[in-house]
């Protein structure tokens, strides 16, 4: 093995704008490898899009780009050019490890891969995604997870996934846990502003920020909204196909006046929505992490989240935790913060000491562990 390691980093899945949480993953690790390893070198094999936002602004100038001559927006070509363009590329540039951020990895190529699994909610809520789609996913992460040299997941909870779903021994999987998610990079637009350009009324706001997929179980805190009497509830995110039946169901539980599916909403909107919301409703089904559970107590938004999957490593006792297969348990949570003042003070300060348990920096480190562990054959 050279003095200097070269380490791949596989960015093949991000289209910029359009991949959430892993997106997010992406952008507050990388530039931070070079100084967990100093006596690495790295490059980056990007798309299209992520390549020509690279040249115009280098997340650092110490990390090389290679170009690969895809687009990253739609994910079935994508993971079908992982297998090839991704693999060939690593080859010809010899790096000794490649490292695969978002769930898909190559099968074959350089012979030390490292692949990031954020979730397998594809097993679990295989409904999420198309048919087609699900079935590729179903058939090519079994081979992945199986051919990778070691496995980065964000939390005990995947971890336990992959083993009891996958086979995946736990002595493969390396456990690194994410950084407390987005930084804020804007200052948040005046919630006055805010509530006009949204349409958001005057009612206290219940915020979620998440994709609206059916393992989000938006449909239950919807219909959690007809018994909280006197409170809006905001979902900023990207438009998706169940949207109509969101706003039916909302309509049905008497509540569509109350419930606001706002479009993609920009990072000084995003910002004033976590600063004037009373506060974060996550009921989510099943989570690789979570980051805007962390957003949320960074920002000193009290937080009321699901009781399952990976959410209670991360809210550890600064949450209101619930059972989000009930509408009353998400309704009682959810009037409790409204009602409650000093419960709700204590859980900002109890989220600004959990938060803080949480850093990219460590995230790094730790990635870097994963990769030394591959190189010397462990």
């Amino acid at each position: 093995m050279p003095a200097a390691p070269h380490i791949g980093l596989d960015l093949l899945y991000l289209a910029p704008g359009d991949t959430g949480g892993m997106e997010t993953y992406a952008r507050a690790l990388v530039p931070l490898l070079p100084d967990a390893m100093p006596d690495a070198r790295f490059t980056v094999f990007a798309g299209r899009e992520l390549a020509q936002e690279w040249r115009a602004a280098p997340w650092d100038p110490r990390i090389r780009l290679v170009a690969l001559p895809v687009s990253s927006a739609t994910r079935i070509v994508r993971t079908a050019a992982q297998q090839t363009v991704v693999a060939g590329a690593a080859l010809r540039a010899r790096v000794d490890l490649l490292h695969s951020l978002g769930n898909i990895a190559p099968l074959a190529g350089v012979p030390r891969r490292v692949v990031t699994v954020h979730d397998v909610i594809f097993l679990r809520h295989p409904e999420t995604t198309s048919g087609f789609l699900t079935a590729g996913i179903k058939a090519l992460v079994p081979a992945v997870v199986r051919r990778a040299t070691r496995i980065v997941a964000d939390s005990e909870a995947t971890a336990s996934d992959l083993d009891t779903l996958l086979g995946v021994s736990r002595s493969k999987i390396d456990v690194v846990p994410l950084g407390p998610g987005a930084p804020s990079s804007v200052a948040p637009m005046a919630e006055a502003e805010l509530r006009a350009s949204l349409g958001l009324g005057e009612l206290p706001l219940v915020l979620s920020v998440s994709a609206r997929r059916p393992h989000k179980n938006l449909a239950r805190l919807i219909e959690a909204m007809a018994l909280v009497p006197g409170a809006a509830l905001v979902l900023p995110g990207y438009p998706s196909p169940f949207d109509d039946e969101l706003r039916e169901l909302a309509a049905a539980a008497g509540v569509a006046d109350r419930v606001h599916l706002c479009s993609w909403v920009g990072d000084a909107e995003l910002e004033g929505l976590y600063r004037s919301a009373t506060c974060l409703a996550f009921p989510s089904l099943a989570e690789g992490f979570g980051l805007p559970v962390l957003e949320a107590m960074v920002r000193s938004l009290p937080v009321a989240c699901s009781a399952v999957s990976a959410l209670p490593e991360v809210a550890g006792d600064a949450a209101l935790l619930f059972d989000p297969h009930s509408t009353e348990a998400i309704a009682g949570a959810v009037r409790t913060l409204l009602e409650d003042g000093a419960l709700r003070s204590r859980l900002v300060q109890r989220g600004l000491v959990q938060a803080a348990r949480f850093s990219w920096e460590r995230t790094a480190r730790d990635t870097v562990a994963s990769y030394r562990r591959t190189l010397a054959g462990a």
